[in-house]
């Protein structure tokens, strides 16, 4: 799996799935939704996975690298984020 670009069109996807989430707060507890969509994302990429895969085999032998690709990616992202929401409590 390679890196895919950040430009305005990947930030407005995030952002729709974002504001989803949002319209459930309130009938909710935010540890639901987010569980939620991260039950959704894991089942999207196991799709992902499988539709980039020509047959079982094939997805057998990427079935690893995507797992460590997806969880690295997901790291990186949620340390980015929370940097970037502990630099608004600094200011």
């Amino acid at each position: 799996m390679s890196e895919q670009p950040r430009d305005k069109a990947f930030y407005d996807l995030a952002d729709a799935h974002i504001r989803v989430a949002n319209e459930h707060m309130g009938q909710v507890k935010p540890s639901q939704a987010s569980a939620a969509m991260l039950f959704a994302a894991s089942r999207f990429n196991a799709f992902v996975i499988m539709a980039a895969s020509a047959n079982k085999d094939e997805m057998l032998a990427q079935k690893e690298a995507a797992i460590a690709y997806f969880l690295n990616e997901y790291e990186k992202n949620l340390r980015e984020n929370i940097d970037e929401h502990l630099a608004r409590y600094e200011d």
